[in-house]
């Protein structure tokens, strides 16, 4: 079984990282990162970079795709070869994925019309331009399409696929492995708990608000 992740420039670490340390322990998989290119693909702090190990020409038919969301994915929305290689791996992919704002770029493909899918929270009005219907679940699964909501939920997205591909007991064993027991010290993890001035703060910074599109 092939886990391809892809990488692009200013890409958010966590969003590949996160499914990388679940759906990369699966016994017998092989998980390489994809990029346009081979080499270092920076982050979207530009402080850290990850090793594409393919390109997109040498990764044609992965069993699971994931797509990780960040900053670099705005420059990412018009259709191009990206998107036809989306649409080509998606024909024959087990499970596609996306993590984020990820799911715009899925959306942007014409993979998600139709469909429920999740985002970055900040994100999710942006998808019913490409007829997807956005909710505010942290993993939602349609089909073979599993989308995660803001960055730390591609872990949650990770232990949930690995539910499916192997069963309970080897993705209970990964999360207990990672020790994955989230005990944050503040309850403001979503836009629902946190105080309304930070909500606020954010959403005035918004890369979406201050484009008015993806």
């Amino acid at each position: 079984m092939q886990i391809a992740i892809l990488l692009y420039d200013r890409f958010t670490a966590l969003d590949a990282v996160g499914p990388y340390d679940t759906l990369g322990r699966l016994p017998g998989a092989e998980t390489v990162f994809v990029a346009e290119r081979t080499g270092p693909v920076r982050n979207d702090s530009g402080g850290l970079a990850l090793v594409a190990d393919a390109t997109l020409e040498e990764v044609t038919a992965p069993d699971v795709l994931v797509v990780p969301g960040g900053p670099g994915q705005s420059d990412l929305m018009a259709d191009g070869p990206l998107h036809e290689w989306l649409r080509t791996v998606d024909a024959t992919t087990t499970w596609t994925t996306s993590v984020c704002t990820g799911s715009l770029l899925l959306a942007a493909a014409g993979l998600l019309e139709g469909r429920r899918a999740t985002s970055h929270w900040l994100a999710l009005d942006q998808l019913k331009q490409y007829g997807v219907e956005p909710t505010g679940e942290r993993v939602v699964v349609d089909g073979k399409y599993v989308t995660a909501a803001g960055v730390s939920s591609g872990i949650d997205m990770g232990l949930a696929l690995l539910g499916r591909l192997a069963d309970d007991t080897v993705a209970q064993t990964v999360q207990l492995g990672i020790e994955y027991d989230p005990q944050p010290p503040y309850d403001s993890g979503s836009p629902e708990k946190a105080p309304a001035a930070i909500v606020e703060a954010l959403r005035g910074r918004s890369r979406f608000l201050l484009t008015g599109s993806a």
